[in-house]
């Protein structure tokens, strides 16, 4: 029994040091570890501090865009409200030319003062939809041009007896052309 006793003593000595060593242990790095439990609640402070600066200063970018973005819609808004006036009143001065034409020509054919028209509003919706601005410009120059050569014709079907008048030749060379994609008669 005396072995036993002594191997138990042994056993039991063993584990004693053992868990010294490890007391010791954790005791000497006790300081690391404190040391090492600030650092990290100091980076996590720092870490969540730099995250609230990013924060406000996203909120910030974010406000300062929706403003911008707010002012952008406002005035493309406006632009566009313009735009569409614009094309109503290109779209009347249409109409009121080709009134014009038929009081002109009182023996035109409708379908021929219709055509007319439609050429105009054709030119008028190739510069409205044109996204390049020298071809906008063009297009607009081409339904000035056209729009003018229909104004001649009716000045100068007016100033002759209504019953002599002829067709709007300047007008129709217009549409034959364009048609053609010849370089449109002065």
């Amino acid at each position: 029994m005396a072995a036993i006793g002594r191997w138990l003593s042994a056993a039991l000595s063993f584990w004693r040091r053992a868990s010294d060593d490890q007391l010791d242990w954790r005791l000497a790095r006790q300081d690391l570890a404190a040391e090492l439990r600030r650092n990290q609640a100091v980076a996590e402070q720092a870490l969540a501090a730099q995250l609230r600066k990013q924060a406000q200063q996203l909120a910030h970018e974010l406000a300062v865009n929706k403003a911008r973005n707010a002012n952008e819609l406002a005035m493309v808004k406006v632009q566009c409200q313009q735009d569409l006036k614009d094309y109503r009143q290109y779209l009347e001065s249409l109409d009121k030319l080709k009134n014009s034409l038929r009081a002109s020509y009182a023996h035109l054919p409708e379908a021929v003062a219709f055509t007319i028209h439609h050429h105009a509003k054709q030119l008028l919706n190739r510069m409205w939809d044109s996204d390049e601005p020298e071809e906008k410009l063009r297009m607009e120059m081409a339904l000035l041009q056209f729009m003018a050569a229909v104004h001649e014709d009716s000045r100068a079907a007016l100033q002759q007896e209504t019953s002599t008048a002829g067709m709007p030749q300047r007008a129709l060379a217009f549409i034959d052309a364009d048609r053609e994609g010849k370089p449109l008669p002065d």
